[in-house]
């Protein structure tokens, strides 16, 4: 029993410090964060095969939420139960929450936008999503069919971008999938690993539904403005797909109109949002603490997180056991495509168009990219070296 105690506790501490790392290096959005997970879970640790990666990428795709986060809250899952995935959050929120805290409590109007160090990174996510996309073609694309799928995917999500193009893509690929694999033979890999009961998954959902549900009454029963914060902050969480760029929008419309940030505030604050490493969501950080301090900035920080951290507990228990049917396994065939598909398509937008300006920023990224993958330095050395190169470039 003690020896298994120790087990868990050297466990969590690997997370924590993995994850952590993470959170101080992942620069440059969701997509990018999923390049990075790549190369740390799957490439180098080998925590689980590119299989289960991309069916767990699938199905963070499909849910709504921050899907990067959601990513690596099930790594931690799988690693060590339920204790791991809060692990997992923790190291990789953590490092921008605080420092968007700090933000808010020192200078709101400070201007990152033209920052020399700030292009840097955006080349280093081109060189780190690159080598993430072409590891995944090559695993989750082998055949004509599914590179017809991923094609299809990548035109679709390019030229209509709206918030259910992605959802619809992922359904469409799925029926597609189904049709064209479901007699598939059943590969022989990894199933999920992680001990979380049915009825902890179900306890979740039911969570999950029920604050959806209650929040709002309480919001009109109680008139209090720490309830009210809850529950903006968590419908916003709950209820977006596409990631962090996406829920922008809803907490303008939830907090600027009711005079709780000013306009000028939430500019600022969208703007450091833009330069700190970690999920793009952690722009609730900074909201709540202009409105109530560093307690606010961690109080909207766990309301806009809980529905993701819900939705991931609750359905990769089900997800484990439906991904072993052979229909499903089909479906999942033409999902996996599909994302590379749409990998592809935010690579290019908004990744490449906003980092890619001058030839000067091409042959950086390729040297970059050289480094990650021929020279095999670590990520965090990568984005060291983005960092002084952007600088460096600004001041030609």
């Amino acid at each position: 029993m003690q020896k298994s105690k120790k087990s868990l506790l050297g466990s969590l501490l690997e997370i924590l410090m993995v994850s952590a790392r993470l959170g101080f290096t992942s620069f440059g959005g969701p997509v990018a964060h999923l390049g990075y997970f790549h190369e740390e879970y799957v490439r180098r640790r080998k925590w689980l095969d590119e299989k289960s990666y991309a069916d767990l990428v699938a199905l963070c795709q499909f849910l709504p939420g921050p899907a990067s986060s959601q990513v690596g809250i099930g790594i931690g899952f799988m690693r060590a139960g339920v204790l791991g995935g809060i692990v997992s959050f923790l190291g990789f929120t953590l490092p921008s929450v605080a420092v968007l805290i700090l933000f808010a409590l020192a200078v709101q109007d400070f201007d990152v936008s033209g920052a020399g160090w700030l292009h840097g990174l955006k080349l280093v996510a081109v060189a780190v999503v690159a080598h993430a996309i072409i590891g995944m073609a090559e695993k989750l694309t082998p055949d004509l069919k599914r590179k017809a799928i991923a094609l299809a995917a990548l035109v679709v999500t390019l030229l209509w971008q709206t918030a259910f193009t992605q959802v619809g893509v992922i359904l469409l690929a799925a029926l597609f999938g189904f049709l064209l694999y479901r007699n598939e033979q059943a590969e022989s890999d990894e199933p999920f690993r992680f001990p979380i009961s049915r009825g902890f998954a179900a306890v979740c959902l039911t969570l999950f539904f029920g604050l959806l549900i209650l929040l709002p009454i309480l919001r009109e029963v109680t008139s209090l403005q720490w309830v009210a914060m809850f529950d903006s902050f968590y419908r916003s969480g709950a209820l977006v797909f596409g990631g962090g760029h996406v829920v922008l929008p809803l907490l303008e419309r939830e907090f600027v109109p009711t005079g709780w940030v000013s306009e000028e505030a939430f500019l600022a604050g969208y703007g450091a949002a833009q330069a700190v490493p970690g999920p793009l969501f952690t722009f609730a950080a900074y909201l709540g603490a202009v409105m109530g301090g560093w307690t606010g900035g961690l109080f909207a920080t766990a309301a806009i997180f809980l529905p993701a951290f819900l939705l991931i507990a609750g359905t990769l228990p089900f997800w484990n056991s439906l991904r072993q049917s052979p229909k499903v396994r089909g479906a999942l065939m033409g999902v996996n495509a599909a994302v590379v598909g749409i990998l592809i398509s935010a690579f290019y937008q908004p990744i490449w168009t906003s980092s890619i300006l001058e030839p000067v920023d091409f042959a950086f990224a390729a040297i970059l990219f050289s480094m990650l993958v021929y020279w095999k330095l670590p990520p965090w050395l990568i984005v060291a070296a983005g960092a002084a190169g952007g600088t460096l470039l600004a001041l030609i």
